[in-house]
């Protein structure tokens, strides 16, 4: 029964104030991690936050939790003050700026630090410009520092930061080696002595370089050496030395740092911004099986039309004004459209965008004569934090609104590579293939069939995210190139799915089931999704078989599926006691295909409207945790806002109650809002379901261009 006594009492828990100990202003909160710098799986640099933390109150890190070195201060009138890391200088003295501000939108996070009469605004911004391939594909992200007055009085003003070697290895032991080239553009490059093509440790890429890079206008100053030695040289003179230290060595070897230094001069009313940028570029980026068991090496597509990292560094930089009003806008178009939801709606769509997008990389192959193959984009994703695969299909299905919503080419290009894989034949198994690869960046399929056994989880969502595709551009290709692939996993779906043996899903983490209602749900879903494919490509007869049994699979499934009483769908059949989110049936909201009635989404939402915990509904009986996207993609199938708007609160509440100083983590407990195993993980995509949604029955394909 619905119980809207107890429902807006949990609405008025969720909706309560957060205590922490944060003592600056947070718009729209104060998340678990701010993301900084955050492009690429191998640029992905973020500020732990915890109950609290402020710019200067700890060092940035990769989205692991190892330290990246990354430290600024400021000169003000003579006196220094620390406004990034945390840093200890001997034989300098400087004091901490304090964090008045902090927001953060789809694209920047913006900080505010008083450093004495001088106030600071440090907007990081990692641009996401999803229809612009060149600009998406750069592994380049801006930082820019703008000073003003805040007594009215004109000040002396310099300006400082530094990057360390941590940026570019996961082993601090091994050697580092670097150069600093000076011009228009000033630029330090550090990278590994000893590479791994295509090698990691602790998930830091072995390969490439890392690039620290600023304008050369009047006044600016650089220096490469010591941490300690490079930073008491700002502090003590206000200016760099321009020396490079060619003593090259490990990275926790007297930890080299790659400074610049900007002189401001007299400072009263804001100045214009110094813009920094920062950056990890490899090439290739991707190794990919092709047919006969082959090897493909693909390149970042920004090389299509960008011949050297100088040029590219030397445009972006230049272009800084420019991308940070494409932002601008790109921010306010996702809040315009999150907001027609909530503002708790709003901002967890604005906190996952970036996070999303930093998993992603877009990529070309060369041809025979050694130029770009432009018509050949793949997009690659790497499973953060949980797996590390390539491509995951069910990481790629949760994100998947993300691409829906931004831009449907970029979600064709990530299943490409899964399509022209499983194609060549070299995948055993009838059904789809759970990755394109066991460690990212080695894309290299799974010729043994031995890859993780998830048959009508990834058979579904391949065909589930092939139609939504197909919908959302009106682009045949897809399905036209890979009908025969399409099919056969129907028909896996057709004999196993009605009745699911004992397997795992998506939530392989919650262990193997038979009988998973969710699982069956999925599958009938994708049943009935190729009975649209082939109706779209004019198989007619195919069309209706396929529609006669997703609907006569249906009506067995909601015999097996509810318990005794009627009151909700059952975790697994014959169990009427256990239930769980049936989040699979957003898909059949999001292609319109209306296989389940109208009455089976009322009952779940009577269901879930009374049994909320303080952070949530768990995912099923088998324990009181959750996943933030399921709980998104749930708020999409429910019938009642106000239903709705407990689960989008619930996540909201989650997101911002100080319990965590890891990037967003989309599995934690529902009893207190603690984080369990997963960080950074690009399924948050999926918090985008209720935007995409909207635009769904608002008749527009994308929100955006």
């Amino acid at each position: 029964m619905y119980a809207p006594a107890l429902l807006a009492a949990w609405c008025a828990v969720l909706l309560a104030p957060v205590l922490g100990a944060v003592t600056w202003t947070a718009t729209p909160f104060n998340p678990a991690a701010v993301p900084l710098a955050v492009r690429s799986p191998y640029l992905s640099a973020w500020l732990p936050q915890g109950a609290g933390t402020a710019l200067n109150g700890a060092w940035p890190t990769f989205w692991t939790g190892s330290i990246l070195g990354w430290a600024g201060f400021v000169k003000v009138d003579g006196v220094a003050y620390n406004w990034l890391g945390d840093p200890s200088v001997s034989g300098a003295t400087f004091q901490k700026a304090t964090q008045k501000s902090l927001e953060f939108t789809s694209t920047q996070s913006i900080f505010v630090m008083t450093a004495g009469p001088v106030d600071l605004t440090v907007t990081f911004l990692s641009p996401v410009e999803p229809s612009d391939p060149v600009n998406q594909s750069l592994p380049l992200s801006y930082y820019a520092v703008a000073a003003t007055s805040n007594d009215g009085q004109a000040h002396s003003v310099q300006l400082y930061t530094d990057i360390s070697a941590e940026w570019i290895t996961g082993d601090n032991s091994l050697t580092a080696n670097w150069t600093t080239t000076t011009g228009n553009v000033l630029t330090h490059q550090v990278q590994l002595a000893s590479q791994t093509q295509f090698g990691e440790v602790s998930d830091h890429i072995q390969q490439g370089s890392a690039y620290h890079s600023t304008l050369n206008t009047a006044g600016a100053t650089w220096q490469n050496g010591e941490d300690v030695v490079v930073r008491a040289q700002f502090i003590n003179n206000g200016k760099l030395a321009n020396t490079r230290d060619t003593a090259f060595r490990a990275v926790s070897d007297r930890w080299p740092v790659f400074a610049f230094a900007h002189d401001l001069g007299s400072v009263t009313g804001a100045t214009a911004p110094v813009v920094f940028s920062v950056g990890h570029v490899r090439d290739p980026a991707i190794q990919y099986i092709i047919a006969n068991n082959g090897r493909q090496n693909r390149s970042l597509f920004f090389w299509t039309r960008i011949s050297d990292v100088a040029s590219a560094i030397s445009t972006f930089l230049n272009d800084y004004a420019n991308a940070l009003v494409r932002a601008k806008a790109f921010d306010a178009q996702v809040n315009a459209d999150a907001t027609e939801i909530s503002s708790d709606y709003a901002s967890i769509a604005a906190l996952s965008i970036r996070q999303g997008f930093g998993a992603i990389e877009i990529t070309v192959s060369r041809t025979a004569s050694g130029g770009f193959n432009t018509s050949d984009v793949l997009v690659f994703m790497k499973e953060i934090s949980s797996d590390g695969n390539v491509n995951t299909v069910d990481v790629i299905f949760p994100a998947w609104p993300l691409f829906l919503y931004t831009s449907p080419t970029l979600g064709k290009q990530l299943l490409l590579p899964l399509f022209e894989y499983q194609a060549t034949g070299q995948y055993p198994n009838k059904w789809s293939v759970h990755d394109m690869g066991a460690s990212y960046p080695k894309a290299l399929g799974h010729n043994d069939g031995n890859d993780e056994p998830m048959p009508v989880e990834e058979s579904g969502n391949m065909l589930i995210m092939t139609l939504s595709y197909t919908q959302a551009s009106n682009d045949l290709s897809l399905i036209q190139a890979y009908f025969t692939l399409l099919d056969q996993w129907t028909q896996f779906l057709i004999t196993d799915s009605l009745i699911p043996a004992n397997q795992i899903s998506t939530d392989d983490f919650a262990g193997s089931l038979a009988n998973q209602t969710n699982l069956a749900i999925k599958g009938i879903v994708g049943i009935k999704a190729m009975a649209e494919i082939a109706s779209l490509v004019g198989d007619t007869a195919r069309s209706s078989n396929y529609s006669y049994i997703a609907a006569s699979y249906v009506e067995q499934w909601q015999q097996f599926a509810t318990a005794t009483d009627g009151t909700h769908l059952t975790l697994s059949y014959g169990d009427s006691s256990s239930w769980g989110l049936s989040y699979n049936m957003f898909a059949d909201k999001l292609l319109g295909t209306n296989v389940f009635p109208a009455s089976v989404y009322t009952m779940q939402t009577d269901w879930y409207s009374s049994h909320a915990n303080a952070f949530g509904v768990p995912l099923d009986t088998r324990h009181t945790y959750t996943k933030s996207d399921w709980e998104i993609w749930t708020s999409g199938l429910v019938t009642s806002t106000t239903v709705r708007d407990l689960f989008i609160s619930s996540v909201r509440k989650y997101a911002a109650d100080g319990k965590s100083s890891q990037p967003l983590g989309d599995w934690y407990e529902t009893t207190d809002g603690s984080v369990e195993g997963f960080r950074a993980r690009p399924v948050v995509g999926g918090h985008l379901a209720l935007v995409r949604l909207r635009t769904l029955l608002e008749g527009s394909s994308s929100c955006l261009p």
